[in-house]
């Protein structure tokens, strides 16, 4: 079926598509998956069906999954999966790049060090916990984790040794390692939660942000996901994070830019401004000066 589809899609012209699309919007937006939002976060007020991450399907997507994950984490093959669907298959190279940058992040930020405090913003059920877990088995990590309700009262009873809020609490304290995957960029104000992570990192400590959509010519800009193709029976809004503008916001946090990473995904947003290509860009805090 999907090949008929694909054979459907190539024969008939992109503006010919997008037009039919746009005279029958309301009938055929789930058919559109990632979408430009002129009116940015207003639209969440005049569209029902945006409710946001903090829905049951999301959990059960994950919970359906993890199986799956626990055994390719736990076996020593590519580490090409993705945690949110049942593929059985471990050969896919953007999660595996995905996996991997993350995989020399821990490595980087935990060498010479036998025991790290993390925050995980945004990190779901704990995935990349069992992830570090399984990628550096004698590193002892003091695992903190800040996630919707849905998800972190169900993440507690995953990981019970481990710290799960469901409001910012977790900000009262600074760690030697913040991650923030694929959710800065969903927060509506993402300058204000750039600078809280800046602040709860450490001195001499690291911030992770990857996985976010990055454009290099235009201004930031709001687009819409609809990932019902993946058993998400929701929609939500996210940036498009101007390359620029996140640097610069890091800089005046105290933050300096260590390296960036290439993700590999480069999802297409329909009548975006300009094209995304997801990065990530591991930051160190600033030492404290001595006395």
């Amino acid at each position: 079926m999907s090949s008929v589809k694909g054979l459907i899609r190539s024969a008939i012209p992109r503006p010919v598509r997008r037009g039919f699309k746009r005279l029958f919007y309301s009938q055929f937006k789930r058919s559109i998956p990632w979408e430009y939002v002129p009116d940015g976060w207003k639209s969440q007020q005049r569209d029902a069906d945006i409710k946001g991450w903090n829905v049951q399907s999301v959990l059960e997507a994950y919970k359906a999954g993890w199986p799956l994950f626990l055994k390719h984490i736990n076996s020593n093959g590519p580490l090409g999966f993705w945690y949110e669907t049942h593929d059985q298959s471990n050969n896919n190279t953007i999660p595996h790049n995905i996996h991997m940058s993350y995989a020399y992040v821990l490595m980087y930020v935990s060498r010479m060090r036998k025991k790290i405090s993390m925050l995980d913003w945004g990190g779901a059920i704990g995935q990349y916990y069992q992830m570090s877990k399984a990628l550096a088995p004698d590193l002892e990590i003091e695992y903190h984790c800040k996630e919707l309700p849905v998800f972190s009262d169900y993440a507690k009873t995953v990981f019970p040794e481990a710290q799960f809020y469901s409001d910012e609490s977790c900000l009262n304290r600074q760690y030697d390692f913040v991650l923030a995957s694929s959710s800065v960029h969903y927060t509506q104000d993402w300058q204000d939660t750039v600078r809280k992570l800046a602040k709860a990192t450490a001195p001499n400590g690291y911030l992770y942000i990857t996985r976010s959509p990055i454009v290099q010519q235009v201004p930031s800009f709001v687009f819409v996901q609809r990932p019902y193709h993946e058993g998400y029976n929701t929609e939500y809004l996210g940036w498009c994070i101007n390359r620029g503008e996140l640097l610069q916001c890091a800089q005046q946090s105290g933050l300096t830019l260590i390296r960036e990473f290439v993700m590999g995904e480069n999802p297409e947003i329909e009548l975006a401004p300009e094209q995304n290509q997801y990065r990530g860009y591991l930051f160190h805090a600033a030492e404290l000066p001595n006395g």
